[in-house]
């Protein structure tokens, strides 16, 4: 019990650049767990928005990670809490990032602010960012491994968005056939690429 409660502690015995690679590449949340697809598909029409939706999402998951780490490791699982109240709490921390979020972009860049409009404050629901800290939870991951990892998953989606947005701006001067215009040739696009992701498996666990 005591010897499994310091494992649980400090970790598994993984390096902090194969936990990042691993989120980023082999383990992307987007393209392997097909988490966040709903803005991926929306937002991905313009380069501009989707790089902005990729740095916003990233931020929110890197800190949000990090902080749920802390709050499950050293409040939830002492209280004996961990069960009932982890699904809460995360969305209350991912929530109050968003809304950080949200006031930043607006200051920083309103015409951004308007482009990403309805997704921004979506984001709160957005599965990829509570599917990381689930994810890192089951991981058993400290608080770094954890910043660590949530920065990875946050990276791999805006990769996979960032990506999209160059090949749906391409699209737009090829010949596409009628019947795959729209969402059939995006999701056609996705599967692509989740495949080339999926390629990766195996190189780092």
């Amino acid at each position: 019990m005591i010897l499994a409660q310091l494992s649980l502690e400090s970790g598994p015995s993984i390096g902090l650049l194969a936990i990042l690679v691993s989120a980023a590449l082999t383990d992307n949340i987007l393209l392997t767990r097909f988490l966040g697809m709903c803005p991926f598909l929306a937002v991905s029409r313009e380069m501009k928005s989707a790089f902005g939706l990729g740095i916003a999402v990233t931020f929110v998951t890197t800190f949000t990670a990090a902080i749920n780490a802390a709050l499950y490791t050293h409040v939830l699982e002492p209280l004996g809490l961990h069960v009932g109240l982890k699904l809460i709490l995360f969305i209350v921390v991912i929530a109050a990032f968003v809304q950080l979020m949200e006031m930043l972009i607006e200051r920083i860049s309103i015409g951004l602010y308007y482009a990403l409009g309805i997704f921004l404050p979506l984001i709160t629901v957005n599965c990829a960012i509570l599917g990381t800290s689930l994810f890192m939870i089951n991981k058993h991951y400290t608080v770094v491994q954890g910043l660590v990892f949530g920065f990875g998953s946050g990276l791999g989606w805006m990769l996979a968005i960032v990506l999209m947005a160059g090949i749906r701006d391409r699209l737009k001067r090829a010949q596409i056939p009628p019947a795959l215009e729209g969402p059939g040739i995006s999701l056609i696009i996705t599967g692509i690429m989740a495949l080339a992701f999926v390629g990766f498996s195996g190189m780092i666990q």
